[in-house]
Parts: C-alpha cells; structure tokens; sequence
C-alpha cells in the first residue's frame, strides 16, 4: 500500500569502524554537507547534522518509500565513499556494519536538534560511550 503522507522522525547515529576518531575537524562541515545532500537526494528531509570524530548524530524526516534500513545503508555507502575519494580521513575511512535509529516524537523534534546541534559542547562533559549508554536506557534496548 502507498503511504500518502508521512511525517515521521529518526535520530540516526553512525559510527566509524571500531569508533576510531576518523573525522577531522578540519573536515566535518564538508562531510556534513555531502550528508545533507544525500539526504536531500533520497527526497528526505534533515533537521540536525553533527559529525564528531567517531560518530556522527543526525535527525531525518524519511521519505515515504524508503525503510530506515535502506536509508541507513545509502548514506553510509555514498559518504564512505565520498570520504575516501577525496581523502577526507587518515587512512580508509569505514562506518560500523551497523547503526542506531531511534523515533523522535514531533514534540521533542526542537529538543533532539538542540542535542544534536550541541554535541561538541556536550561531548566536553560526557563521552560517546556515557551517551550511548543512556540512550539504550531511555529507548530500553536490550
């Protein structure tokens, strides 16, 4: 069945294989960027991108003919190759086989850009590891 409208919210994180610091500040905006413009290209809508050195957080409105599985795997096979090509990272540059997706409530959209768009404050205080923990928590992930 065709879904006719669709308005829902995912926050993605990525990771970089074995969470190696692969993304240079010098670089971040640039990966971003590319990001955004497979994003827009998949006829989805971003809200909030930030790439850390190990992983990167972003919130998405997908479009409504793609899984959160296919969308997952466009971005990380267009932009690991974009990173490698252009030689954006010391050495090649690979995400983890897998990623994070987590629903957003339409309520919280403005909360989780605000956290998103926070992160290189936020990271001053709490590692990615703390954080990552806490989010299983709240999302009660086994």
């Amino acid at each position: 069945m065709k879904i006719e409208y669709n308005k829902s919210y995912t926050h993605f994180i990525f990771t970089t294989l074995h969470r190696l610091p692969l993304i240079s500040e010098d670089y971040r905006q640039q990966i971003e960027k590319y990001i955004t413009g497979i994003v827009n290209h998949l006829g989805c809508e971003l809200y909030a991108i930030y790439a850390n050195p190990e992983h990167v957080h972003f919130l998405v409105s997908l479009a409504s003919n793609l899984s959160e599985a296919d969308f997952a795997e466009s971005i990380a096979n267009d932009s690991d190759h974009y990173i490698n090509e252009k030689k954006l990272s010391d050495g090649i540059f690979k995400w983890e086989n897998t990623c994070s997706a987590f629903s957003v409530s339409k309520r919280d959209v403005n909360k989780v850009n605000d956290f998103i768009l926070g992160q290189k404050e936020h990271h001053q205080i709490q590692t990615f590891d703390q954080e990552y923990e806490e989010f299983l928590k709240v999302y009660q992930v086994k």
